[in-house]
């Protein structure tokens, strides 16, 4: 009969056996498309070894493998190595580029919150209304208007003026005239 304790130990034991078939399944597949020049990948050696991606990414060992097979494949295709001064070159750059791409991120969003805030203000109706040049020339032409209509009141209150100056003159004269 087996202890309590012994069965999770066998399972446990179990399990480190099936680890160590499908590290050794990858180190072989990993193995096997170096040497034969085939595509180098996380997909490609997960599908070879029969063992799922994350297996791989659990085992830093074995995706270190991976990407030193990667690397040693890419020089080979490429031709010879990197200097480190062109590495600190492209670093250089790439720090450059991505200085000037935050530059002109914020520009941008300086640009969209005016344009934004601009809207809001004209949408919130507080801002002054889009068509203010045609409000403005049309308050000219009204103030136009009514400055020649007051020319016009004035000329008639005159016109007014004299017509009663005249009826006066006139009234004045009939009844100082003896009637007959």
């Amino acid at each position: 009969m087996t202890s309590p304790g012994s069965k999770p130990q066998a399972a446990l034991r179990g399990r480190q056996a099936d680890s160590a078939r499908r590290r050794a399944r990858a180190a072989a597949a990993i193995s096997t498309a170096a040497a034969a020049g085939q595509e180098i990948s996380i997909s490609s050696i997960a599908r070879a070894a029969a063992v799922d991606r994350t297996f791989l990414y659990r085992h830093r060992d074995l995706l270190e493998q991976v990407h030193a097979s990667q690397a040693q494949a890419l020089s080979a295709e490429t031709g010879p190595a990197v200097s480190s001064a062109s590495l600190q070159a492209d670093l250089l750059n790439a720090q450059q580029r991505a200085a000037r791409l935050a530059a002109r991120v914020q520009q941008l969003e300086r640009r969209l919150s005016s344009l934004l805030g601009e809207h809001a203000w004209r949408e919130s109706g507080l801002g002054a209304p889009d068509d203010i040049d045609e409000l403005k020339q049309q308050n000219t032409v009204l103030e136009q208007r009514i400055i020649d209509l007051r020319l016009q009141l004035d000329e008639r209150d005159q016109d007014l003026a004299a017509a009663r100056a005249a009826n006066r003159e006139l009234m004045a004269q009939l009844n100082t005239t003896p009637r007959r």
